[in-house]
Parts: structure tokens; sequence; C-alpha cells
């Protein structure tokens, strides 16, 4: 059975490709989507996809799906510069997680520059458009290999 590997997509992304194309891009939520299922096919792994506008929503996801995934690739939206509820969910869930943001939240308005979930992960892919899924989803799988070659 392949590895099941969460894509958690947080507030507003649902608008991608209509939402500030300027910033995030012309690409929608589905491609974004597709191109993680392209690459997952290519790395053996099931990906699980969430979206919600709804911090307590993603958080009961998370809980939820804990023991039945082996990673999380997170793009929390908003969520990342406020949410402790998130770090603390993240954390909880005792999985390997890559922070994701398609825009370089580095170089963006003050506020954004701040990640209260980052310390949750155990890296951040910040500004490289879809292809930061990509490389988040290929490290989580990297990790996991690894793993295997351990036991």
């Amino acid at each position: 059975m392949k590895p099941r590997i969460l894509i958690v997509h947080g507030p507003n992304l649902n608008l991608l490709g209509e939402r500030e194309p300027d910033v995030y891009g012309t690409a929608t939520l589905k491609d974004v989507n597709a191109a993680i299922r392209s690459k997952a096919r290519e790395l053996n792994v099931k990906p699980v996809f969430y979206q919600s506008n709804h911090e307590g929503r993603i958080i009961d996801f998370l809980h939820r799906q804990r023991k039945t995934v082996r990673g999380l690739v997170i793009n929390p939206g908003a969520l990342t510069h406020y949410s402790y509820a998130l770090h603390d969910a993240i954390i909880g869930i005792c999985l390997p997680a890559v922070e994701v943001h398609l825009s370089d939240i580095h170089k963006r308005e003050e506020f954004r520059r701040i990640s209260v979930t980052r310390p949750a992960c155990l890296k951040q892919i910040s500004g490289k458009g879809i292809e930061g899924y990509v490389e988040g989803l290929e490290f989580i799988t990297d990790i996991l290999n690894n793993e295997s070659k351990t036991e």
C-alpha cells in the first residue's frame, strides 16, 4: 500500500487563479493538486487533499487523519502568521511536516514575514510557486524512504 501524505491548503487558496494573480500566479488550486498528483505517482505515494478557510476545521482534519498518513505538506495561508493553535496541532500529530508558500513571504509585507507555524515543521519552502509543493512532497517522501531503510 502506498504511503499517504496529507496536502493541506489553508484559507483563500480555493481562490487561486483569481486572487492576486500578480502575487500568486494564474494556476488554480486544481492545477496545484494536479501537479502534486503527478509527482505523487512518480514517487509512489498517495496524496490526501484538503482545503478549508476555517482554522478549526483544518485542525480537526489533521487530528482525524494523524494515524492514517505518514507526512504533511501544508500551506497554512494567513494562519501562518498567527495560528499558534495550528502550530500546536502540527506538533501534536507527530508527523514529518513541510510548510509551503507559493509567494516569497520573506519579501512581502512585514506581517507576512513571520511564521508561527514554521517551528512545527521540518522545513519551509517559500516563493517557488507550484514547484514548492512538489519539492515539499519530495522532501517528505525522502524522509519516509530513509525511515524504511533503517527499519
